[in-house]
């Protein structure tokens, strides 16, 4: 099964607003589960920090407040990749999905510019 069909409406919509926000010249060389990867790795990182509480029983996500150090977080997600065997994500590409996350998260509120 498509892991994007499993994904919920709200998750669906998020993917979709940051795939739209990347140049198409990059899209081209990655694809949604790309991006996909790079989301569900960033939580990865943000738990590992302390900066993402996950309610084991309900499953609700929190998200904390905190600095995040963006090389470090670049890093994980490059350690992350290694492990992948689908595809393999440059640091390049990993930072535009991520420039992307954070452009979408300023258009929706979730973040504020700086």
């Amino acid at each position: 099964m498509d892991t994007l069909t499993m994904l919920s409406a709200e998750e669906r919509e998020q993917l979709l607003g940051i795939w739209d926000l990347i140049p198409a010249q990059d899209r081209e060389k990655m694809t949604q589960e790309d991006v996909l990867f790079v989301l569900d790795t960033m939580d990865d990182y943000l738990e590992s920090v302390g900066l993402l509480e996950v309610d084991e029983q309900s499953g609700d996500v929190t998200y904390l407040n905190g600095d995040v150090d963006e090389t470090e977080q670049l890093n994980y997600i490059l350690s992350a990749q290694k492990d992948r065997h689908s595809s393999s994500l440059t640091s390049s590409q990993i930072q535009i999905i991520l420039d992307a996350e954070l452009q979408y998260g300023i258009q929706q509120g979730y973040y504020e510019e700086e």
